[in-house]
């Protein structure tokens, strides 16, 4: 059988673009080399590439997503989306490849758009039953009354970009006075604000995936951040420990398990996404949704596909599979 030719998308436009380069290099690297050949695309602000061994950028035909290699047009038979943040997890890029015919490996456009978007992520799942912290929006231009914010979430509480990742933006308020200037560290990111309730328990990611139709749930892994939440500095830098599988009982562990699973089911998603709870007096709380979670080395997934007894080729095999057999 011939290869496929797999273009791995990676970089962006937002503050993430180098932990999605990361990301993207580890896919390539990790990449059944028997069955695919992999090509590193960088999507950046500047323009769209193909990366070849030797460093050289090669523009990417936008009508429809092939690039040229060594004399060679090559349209890819899938993406592997590994961009963290806009174009390639809001829906941008997945309505772009849809639009031009390419599978990609990722939640669809109008999911990517919907988790992005966390402040309408809540206000779905919610209606679904799932536990969530109390939250309070605010949009860049209006008015803060600080003490209806504090009084609806109490303090501490989270302020957060909208829509961001990888806790860019994000500050945890204790008293009334870091409140604003919370709010305009959180407007460096995005326009849209969300304030939540800090809920105080254990915190625990899960990463979900289907295989041939079935949705599955990888281990669990508990997050032990050396700072007051799991920021940027403990999420890739070292100040935090990860532990897979998490330290809670089996009866909690089957619970964010299954929450996990009904929020995929819930939203339709496809690939991989991982899920972030809060434990609070046995019941999990949902915190979001992540429909392009880091692959780098540092990052929750991989560890929980090792746990699970999977290679990260294994893993990464389903995922590339799934979108070949059924195109988004």
């Amino acid at each position: 059988m011939a290869k496929k030719h797999i273009a791995v998308a990676m970089g962006g436009y937002s503050s993430e673009f180098e932990i999605s380069l990361q990301s993207g290099a580890m896919v390539c690297d990790f990449l059944d080399k028997e069955k695919y050949h992999a090509y590193p695309i960088h999507i950046l602000k500047e323009g769209w590439f193909y990366v070849s061994e030797d460093g050289t950028k090669h523009p990417v035909h936008k009508e429809d997503f092939s690039f040229d290699k060594d004399g060679t047009t090559i349209k890819p038979d899938a993406v592997f989306n590994c961009i963290h943040g806009t174009p390639g997890e809001d829906g941008q890029l997945q309505a772009y490849l849809r639009l031009v015919g390419v599978p990609q490996t990722s939640a669809g456009y109008y999911q990517a758009a919907l988790s992005f978007n966390k402040r309408d992520c809540l206000s779905v799942l919610k209606g679904f039953g799932i536990n969530c912290a109390n939250s309070y929006y605010v949009n860049k231009g209006s008015n803060i009354d600080k003490e209806e914010i504090i009084k609806k979430v109490g303090l501490p509480c989270f302020v957060k970009p909208n829509r961001a990742g990888s806790s860019f933006g994000v500050s945890k308020v204790k008293e009334m006075d870091e409140l604003l200037p919370a709010i305009e560290k959180a407007y460096e990111e995005d326009h849209e604000v969300l304030i939540e309730t800090a809920l105080i328990g254990t915190e625990v990611q899960v990463g979900v995936y289907k295989n041939n139709g079935e949705i599955v749930a990888l281990p669990t892994t508990e997050i032990v951040s050396q700072n007051e939440f799991f920021d940027y500095e403990a999420k890739y830098l070292g100040a935090s420990e990860e532990i897979t599988p998490a330290r809670i009982s089996e009866e909690e562990t089957q619970k964010i398990q299954a929450e996990a699973k009904k929020i995929y089911e819930v939203l339709n998603m496809n690939g991989i996404s991982r899920s972030d709870f809060i434990i609070q007096k046995g019941t999990p709380y949902f915190i979001e949704t992540n429909t392009n979670p880091g692959l780098s080395p540092e990052s929750i997934v991989p560890q929980q596909v090792r746990e699970s007894g999977m290679t990260l080729t294994e893993f990464f095999s389903i995922l590339v599979d799934d979108v070949l057999v059924v195109p988004d």
